[in-house]
């Protein structure tokens, strides 16, 4: 990767693997297995690249500048960060959204991007986020570290052992980032940072700390349609 393209990275602002894109398709072992490709090459191109982009950051050591998209104080810390667990993005459009014709489960589609985890030992410093260009899976941004501490709160929360009841879900219209959850009661949400400031929803505590709340789809979907309708009026 050339240095010109680290140096984009760096500057990009803005999830090992995990199971829901092969659930999501497990009715159709053809779309399961191609699922399951494509998230492997997802994380394997997040990988390649971190370790890329560490080392170029690493030949001029010192203290992390303004605006460093990774949580860190001194860039020599991040010889020891890697990438974590992942997972695929999915989003509803928002034609679907207002129209509401099924559940927002149903109505979520891939987004044909990933975003990863980026921890340092056990602490998230922040997110990659991979897409496919031209055939090639890379990463086009590192950033959001209090999406990744908000986010791995709550798969801490809510996920089980491999993480297969979770999918990361992104309403671009809303900006709304949400944990869509399998509980045995049934698919409930988990509003990410992005969510909570976008949306009318009480979903932090006192200290404003977000907590293990979880939504259900009739209390989301009137606020998301409402953040939809404003959002895109607004660029009309």
């Amino acid at each position: 990767m050339a240095r010109a393209r680290l140096a984009a990275l760096a500057l990009g602002i803005g999830l090992g693997l995990a199971g829901p894109a092969v659930q999501a398709q497990a009715a159709d072992p053809g779309a399961a297995r191609q699922a399951a490709a494509g998230q492997s090459a997802a994380f394997a191109a997040a990988q390649r690249d971190l370790s890329q982009f560490i080392n170029h950051q690493l030949q001029r050591p010192g203290a992390a500048p303004d605006g460093f998209p990774l949580e860190v104080q001194d860039l020599r810390a991040l010889k020891d960060a890697r990438i974590g667990y992942g997972f695929p993005v999915y989003t509803i459009d928002p034609d679907q959204l207002m129209r509401g014709r099924g559940s927002m489960k149903s109505m979520a589609r891939h987004a044909q991007q990933w975003r990863f985890v980026v921890l340092l030992g056990e602490r998230p410093i922040g997110m990659a986020t991979v897409e496919q260009h031209g055939g090639r899976y890379q990463t086009v941004a590192y950033g959001a570290a209090v999406l990744s501490r908000d986010l791995d709160a709550l798969v801490a929360a809510h996920g089980n052992a491999d993480r297969s009841n979770l999918r990361l879900l992104r309403i671009y219209q809303a900006r709304s980032d949400l944990l869509e959850v399998e509980t045995a009661g049934g698919t409930r949400f988990a509003p990410l940072y992005s969510a909570r400031a976008s949306l009318p929803l009480q979903r932090t505590d006192a200290f404003g700390r977000p907590t293990a709340a979880l939504a259900d789809e009739a209390e989301l979907l009137p606020a998301l349609r409402a953040a939809v309708k404003r959002n895109l009026d607004e660029h009309r």
